[in-house]
């Protein structure tokens, strides 16, 4: 059976579906000294996920710089304190390095942020939002796209907390570590998916008809879940 897709997916329906969490290694980066060797180890993978955080901020007059660069391959995810290390000149290097690809999500958003540490030439980054919409799919968001593929939640709770702190809390690292691994798994299913044709794509236009084509698909999972 051909995976079912959806051009919009509404928030609602991820209510009920299991939540993503991360059981992979995440380390921490905070000493300057320490960004080069974790480099050489993540340009030496054939592919990154990428993605940034931000101390949020509550107020017009109060504005926070990138505080966090996450990196992840299949198997780790660095978690650069840029508020610690600094933009070295090894992070420079990732960050304009052209042989790995670097997959991310409104990735322009966050190179700009990046920009505003210290200035350098993106290298290869691949937007898996631009990608997505080769199949059909409208929204975009990274939280919409992972429930949309995979039928799985991620949580966005730990957002607004404060990325700045003395030491990140294990929530924090779970959220920043999926963000940036997440886009791996979506850009490789895209591929996936493009090349065998095994997807089913349904085009919603209005909120009535996604409750509608949702109700009826349920209904057809559960009639086959008792073998009918």
């Amino acid at each position: 059976m051909k995976k079912i897709i959806y051009n919009r997916f509404a928030k609602e329906w991820m209510a009920d579906l299991q939540r993503v969490t991360y059981d992979k290694n995440i380390i921490v980066i905070v000493a300057p000294e320490q960004t080069e060797r974790a480099v050489d180890y993540l340009l030496s993978m054939p592919i990154l996920g990428v993605d940034t955080e931000t101390r949020p901020s509550f107020t017009r007059k109060q504005q926070f710089k990138c505080s966090l660069l996450q990196v992840a391959t299949h198997h780790n995810c660095f978690l650069f304190r840029l508020n610690y290390t600094g933009m070295t000149g090894a992070i420079v290097r990732l960050l304009e390095d052209m042989t790995v690809p670097k997959v991310g999500l409104s990735w322009h958003d966050d190179i700009n942020s990046l920009k505003r540490l210290r200035n350098f030439e993106p290298g290869w980054f691949i937007d898996v939002q631009d990608h997505m919409k080769e199949i059909g799919i409208e929204d975009l968001s990274l939280q919409k796209l992972y429930a949309n593929l995979f039928n799985a939640r991620i949580s966005k709770t730990e957002r607004l907390s404060n990325w700045e702190r003395d030491v990140l809390t294990e929530k924090q690292k779970q959220y920043a570590a999926i963000d940036a691994w997440a886009c791996i798994q979506l850009y490789e299913e895209l591929i996936r998916l493009e090349e065998t044709g095994d997807y089913e794509l349904h085009t919603l236009e209005t909120e009535l008809e996604i409750e509608e084509d949702f109700r009826i698909y349920e209904e057809l999972a559960t009639q086959r879940g008792k073998g009918g």
